[in-house]
């Protein structure tokens, strides 16, 4: 694992991560973004740009959102490593715990 998307993203999706990430490892659920571990170069481009402060190293990931970094090896195990998000658009496959959160007013 490298970096992980937390709840801050939930509903937000801003993006800005995506533009900055130069090889294309960040997918987008129907409610967060997913970086795939298996893609990401841990280069950290992604980290400052979020404004929600989503983004964390996995070695920093808040004790209170460390169900995230396994929400996010969930949304690529059926997945898998594609080579690219960009190509692929809106996958519509948030895990369980994701699709049934609350909807966040933004």
């Amino acid at each position: 694992m490298t970096y992980v998307i937390a709840e801050a993203c939930v509903d937000i999706k801003d993006k800005a991560c995506i533009a900055e990430c130069p090889v294309d490892c960040i997918y987008e659920g129907a409610r967060m973004l997913y970086i795939n571990p298996d893609e990401c170069v841990d280069c950290a481009a992604c980290e400052p740009v979020c404004p929600v402060d989503a983004i964390y190293f996995d070695e920093n990931v808040p004790e209170e959102l460390s169900q995230y970094t396994k929400y996010n090896v969930d949304f690529f195990a059926d997945l898998g490593s594609p080579g690219g998000a960009s190509k692929l658009g809106v996958i519509e496959h948030d895990p369980e715990p994701i699709k049934s959160l609350p909807a966040r007013q933004h």
